[in-house]
C-alpha cells in the first residue's frame, strides 16, 4: 500500500492545504489588527506570530519577509475598497456620471469616518516603507485607469485623452491627500460637507470632458 502525499492527509477533518490557508489568514488578520492600532511600522514578524499564536516557521511558510506580508494586507484592503466603490457605481449606473461619482465619494468618505482604524491602512503615513510607497503609487494609477474606463460612455467624442488622464490623476491624487489631511485633523469638516466640496471639485475638473445632456 502506498502512503498518500502529505498534502492529502487530513487532521481534524482538514487537509494540509486548508490548515496552511488558515494559518495564512491568521497572520494576515494579526498584521491588519496591529497595523490599524499602531501603524505599519509596528507590524513585525515576531509581533504578528505572537498575536496569531503561531511560530516563525509558519510565518515563512506563507511569506518570504515582512514586506510581502505588508503588501498582502495592503492589496486585500485596496481590493475591498475598490470593490465597494465599483458596487456603488453599478447601483447608480442609471444616473449621470457626476452623480455616480458623488455616490462613490459619499460611501468612501463616510466609510473612513465610521472606520478610522481601517482607513489607517490606505490613508495613513507610509513614509519609510518602499513597498507601501510603491503600492500607493500603483493604487493611484489603478484607480485612475478604473475611473477613466467608467467615464468612457459619458465623454465627448473629441475628448483630449492626455488632458483627461491628467485631470483624473489630479483628482484621485488630490483626493488621497485630502483624506490624509482630514484624518490628521488638518481639515475641519464633517463628512457631508467634505463630500459636497469634493463633488464640486470633480464637477470643475470634468467640465470640459463630459458630454452635456
Amino acid at each position: 500500500m502506498t502512503t498518500p502525499p502529505a498534502t492529502s492527509r487530513r487532521y481534524g477533518g482538514k487537509s494540509a492545504d486548508q490548515r496552511r490557508e488558515e494559518r495564512r489568514r491568521a497572520l494576515v488578520g494579526a498584521a491588519t489588527d496591529i497595523w490599524q492600532d499602531q501603524g505599519w511600522a509596528a507590524v513585525t514578524m515576531r509581533g504578528v506570530c505572537a498575536q496569531a499564536g503561531l511560530t516563525d516557521r509558519y510565518f515563512y511558510e506563507s511569506f518570504a519577509n515582512r514586506d510581502e506580508l505588508l503588501a498582502t494586507v495592503w492589496d486585500q484592503i485596496r481590493d475591498e475598497t475598490l470593490g465597494m466603490l465599483l458596487r456603488v457605481v453599478a447601483e447608480h449606473s442609471d444616473l449621470p456620471a457626476l452623480e455616480q461619482l458623488r455616490a462613490a465619494l459619499d460611501v468612501v468618505v463616510h466609510h473612513i469616518q465610521e472606520e478610522p482604524a481601517r482607513a489607517q491602512l490606505l490613508f495613513g503615513d507610509h513614509s519609510g516603507s518602499a513597498i507601501l510607497e510603491q503600492r500607493r503609487r500603483q493604487t493611484v494609477q489603478q484607480a485612475t485607469d478604473i475611473l477613466i474606463q467608467l467615464s468612457r460612455p459619458y465623454l465627448r467624442d473629441d475628448v483630449d485623452e492626455a488632458a483627461f488622464r491628467v485631470n483624473v490623476l489630479l483628482g484621485i491624487g488630490g483626493f488621497v491627500e485630502i483624506m490624509l489631511a482630514w484624518r490628521s485633523g488638518l481639515l475641519d469638516a464633517d463628512a457631508d460637507t467634505l463630500v459636497a466640496q469634493l463633488a464640486d471639485i470633480a464637477t470643475s475638473l470634468s467640465g470640459t470632458f463630459l458630454r452635456t445632456g
